[in-house]
Order: structure tokens, then sequence, then C-alpha cells
């Protein structure tokens, strides 16, 4: 440790919504031992920092960087590039850095499309003469820029180099400390581990009992009154447990929610939609092939249900442009 002998820790938040910073933040009272083990030195959602600070800062000076947020504009990718440089670790925190996550299933489409919907079609626009944004702009005061929103959503890892991987949207506090601990204490996994997480399945984790009946139809949660004692999968609700590695203590099944798959792919898969696809098609009990689309037609949005977390991650990547 530089200096003080205190650690050099770093933040930033791209692609994503933000809880990920707030998860940070639910660390409370231990946010003070933080405090007296780590110095701070970016965090833009929660202090002054600049970036021309960061470009100041020696190679390697920060010990640690926790990254959140997928690379979805030039701004992300030029951060990713710079944080890698000036930190020892590199840490793609939580799901949109790790997989990508909701960003990325606008990979379904591409820059000129999303720009059409939000820009001139949807029904809230007000936008007469029809302009977009443009990434540089004449004023008399001179030329204005904004990052270039790029065509494909990437994950943290497909753009530079990252030492470990902390799923979750968000990460849980008990993670997050756990690897703050590791850090401090100098033990660290092999680099490229997902840390935060262990090696089974939320299914391991779930109260449910699993009986691996067949299904005749598929509902969504609203639709039915889910028996608390029973595996959602066997009421015919689509639940991401048997494709989704464990470690959240199974939260969401915990309140009888089904997991949507946030803590990404379990050990040795490669696509975790896949996976998750595989497994809806072990349980359709179905005689003929018509019955068998009829039956897989009742799922809603396979690629969101499939790929909620995962599509830039995945073998998909995005739709064929």
């Amino acid at each position: 440790m530089p200096g003080n002998g205190k650690l050099k820790l770093g933040l930033y938040w791209a692609a994503s919504c933000g809880g990920c910073e707030i998860a940070v933040v639910e660390l409370r009272e231990k946010l003070l031992i933080v405090d007296q083990v780590a110095d701070i030195v970016f965090w833009p959602c929660a202090t002054d920092f600049k970036y021309k600070d960061v470009e100041a800062y020696p190679d390697g000076y920060m010990d640690v960087c926790l990254f959140n947020g997928a690379i979805r504009t030039s701004e992300n990718e030029h951060l990713a590039h710079l944080l890698r440089k000036k930190s020892k670790v590199l840490v793609a925190f939580g799901s949109c850095a790790y997989e990508g996550c909701i960003p990325g299933l606008a990979n379904l489409f591409d820059r000129e499309s999303i720009f059409r919907r939000v820009y001139l079609e949807s029904e809230s626009a007000d936008n007469p003469n029809k302009v977009v944004p443009q990434t540089a702009y004449h004023m008399p005061e001179g030329e204005i820029e904004i990052p270039k929103f790029y065509n494909t959503v990437k994950t943290l890892g497909q753009v530079t180099d990252v030492d470990y991987f902390l799923p979750g949207c968000p990460p849980q506090d008990p993670q997050i400390w756990a690897v703050i601990e590791a850090i401090v204490s100098g033990n660290l996994p092999p680099k490229g581990s997902v840390v935060g997480a262990n090696e089974k399945t939320v299914c391991d984790e779930c109260k449910h009992v699993r009986e691996e009946k067949k299904i005749k139809k598929f509902y969504r949660y609203h639709e039915i009154i889910a028996d608390s004692t029973r595996c959602l999968f066997d009421q015919g609700i689509i639940c991401a447990g048997p494709a989704t590695r464990g470690g959240c203590g199974a939260l969401c099944t915990k309140v009888d929610i089904p997991c949507r798959g946030c803590y990404g792919p379990p050990p040795n898969v490669v696509d975790q939609g896949a996976s998750l696809l595989a497994a809806v098609a072990s349980v359709v009990d179905a005689d003929t092939e018509e019955e068998a689309r009829r039956i897989v037609s009742e799922i809603p949005d396979p690629i969101g249900t499939f790929y909620r977390f995962s599509l830039p991650a995945s073998l998909l990547h995005r739709a064929r442009r």
C-alpha cells in the first residue's frame, strides 16, 4: 500500500442503472471500516473527481477499481481503458459490467433504429425538427462534443483486460464485503475468477421442493398464485435458478419470486440463455410437435426471458445487422 499505507480505491459507473453504486452504500457502518483502510481516489457518483484527475495519476496508482456498467458509448470505453491503465486490479462490478445485463438487450437493435424510436417515433417525442444526437456541433462559443453511441453494447471484459468478475444486479452487500476483505488481506483468487459467488446454482440454495414435473402450460408470475413450498418451475413459472450461479442466497425465490439470472452462468456453462432454454425444453410435456409449439409460444419475450442479463456475453451477442 502506497503513501499512508491505505489502499487507493476507485469506482466508476458506465452504462447501468446505478444500483451497484447504491449497493456499495448498503455496506452501511462497514463503510467506516472501508474508510480506515482505503482512500477513495475516484468516485464521480459521490465525490467531485474529474477525468483529468485520473489521467494525471501514475499508471497503477489505484490498487482496486470497481467498474460497474456495460460499454454503451465511446466515453464508457475510454474510461475502461483509462481505469485499466491506472489500476492494479480491475473488477467488473455487477451484472452490467460482467455480462451486459439489461442495457445489453439493446443489442436486438442498432443505433439508427434506437434513435429513430426514441427521438422521432415514440409517443412522447416532441421533435418537429427531427433532431437526433450528434457527436459534435459548432456553436458561436465553440465546438461541443458528446460521446459516440455504439451500435453494440459490450461487457467490460470485451474491451479491456479484467482481473475479477463480481456478479449480481446489484451484487449483495455480504459478497461485496467479502471481496473487500479479500483485497485488504491480499488473499485473492486466481485472476479471471468470479468472486462474491459460489460454485453451485441458485437451485441449490432454494427452499422450494423440486419434483421435476412436466409442464403443459407456462404462466407469467401474475397469472398464478404460487405454492410457497413447491418449485416454481414445477408450477409452470420459468425460473432461471437451474442456469444461474449461486451466492445470492436465493433471495428472489425465498419470497416466491422466480430467479431472473443476474448472477450469471454456473461454472463450465458457456451460454446461460442456452442452458436455461435446455432446462425449459426438458420439462415441456407435449405429445406432438404442434402441442410443443403451442406450449412454448406462451413464453413472452423469449430473448428477455432467456438472455435478460447475458445477451452481450452470449454466443448470440446481438441481432444480425
